[in-house]
């Protein structure tokens, strides 16, 4: 069965119209993409920020009376939402999980460190491999900030560390840290879903029993009830407002020496966050990763001074 699709670009102010509009009409999914090259940063929960200007789909039926419907609509639709583009394409029925799993390989990070998507074999069995499903939480390792990050780890000796990932995602960077030869990592999020993917995933590498996970205020009750602070390692890959906010903290849970890691930023942003950890922190040279879509994104690593 083919299917046809009904794309209309317009402001993201009219964005939520147009949905309505699409699925009264009888669309079976809706879809957005960037109508432009605008970057989106990792949201927090509950958030869902949009593009200046949107590409939203409708995905229909393609027999001969919903075409007809789709094609009567279409312009009403798009006068609604003062669409400055309207077209329809034609799309061959497919196996969409299938599809969605195509998408996704093995990849090869740094120092024989490797990605593999839990479906998957490992190209290297011998390597360093993190199995990881890529559809649980933000950190697949497919991310420029979560590469800038998998890439310092592999040059960190962590044999017998103890790490905070703070901003754990998918658990990626702990569960490497781990399989690097960390003795134990505490993952840290403020999105429950989050934290369940980071138990799935330590325990998909076998290594579930040297990763403890907490939100935020679990995790500060946890501190308190137990001598586990100051640590050796910090990895924390979100954003630039929260890392800004969270120095002070995060410089209070490291030893003296201790190592510390940060990404999430583009260029504009590090000066900031610089700023932000130098009262605490000698930090090293800033390194960066340019995606072909020439986003320029920044890393920050530094010896806990205090």
């Amino acid at each position: 069965m083919a299917w046809q699709q009904l794309h209309l670009q317009c402001e993201k102010a009219n964005v939520d119209l147009a949905e309505a509009l699409l699925l009264e009409a009888g669309a079976l999914s809706i879809s957005l993409d960037d109508a432009g090259d605008q970057p989106l940063f990792e949201p927090l929960p509950g958030q869902s920020p949009l593009w200046d200007e949107v590409i939203i789909t409708g995905l229909f039926d393609n027999d001969t009376e919903s075409r007809q419907a789709v094609e009567q609509l279409s312009h009403d639709i798009a006068a609604e939402v003062h669409a400055s583009r309207l077209w329809l394409t034609a799309v061959d029925d497919k196996d969409w999980e299938r599809e969605w799993m195509s998408h996704y390989h093995p990849i090869e990070c740094a120092n024989d460190l490797w990605i593999v998507p839990n479906w998957l074999t490992p190209p290297k069995p011998d390597a360093i491999n993190i199995i990881m499903d890529p559809g649980l939480a933000f950190g697949t390792g497919y991310h420029a900030t979560t590469r800038l990050c998998l890439d310092w780890l592999t040059e960190e000796n962590l044999k017998d560390k103890v790490v905070i990932d703070y901003g754990c995602g998918s658990g990626i960077l702990g569960v490497a840290a781990l399989l690097l030869g960390a003795r134990q990592v505490y993952a840290v999020d403020i999105d429950p879903q989050a934290v369940l993917a980071t138990k799935q995933n330590a325990e998909r590498n076998h290594v579930g029993d040297r990763l403890q996970t907490f939100l935020p205020d679990e995790f500060q009750s946890y501190c308190k009830d137990n001598d586990i602070i100051p640590v050796d390692v910090m990895v924390a890959n979100i954003l630039a407002k929260p890392l800004i906010e969270l120095a002070p903290y995060l410089a209070s849970l490291l030893k003296s020496q201790g190592r510390i890691v940060l990404a999430g930023l583009i260029e504009p942003q590090t000066e900031s966050v610089k700023a932000a950890y130098q009262p605490y922190f000698a930090l090293d040279n800033t390194h960066a990763f340019t995606t072909q879509e020439d986003h320029h994104w920044q890393r920050l690593s530094g010896t806990f001074t205090g």
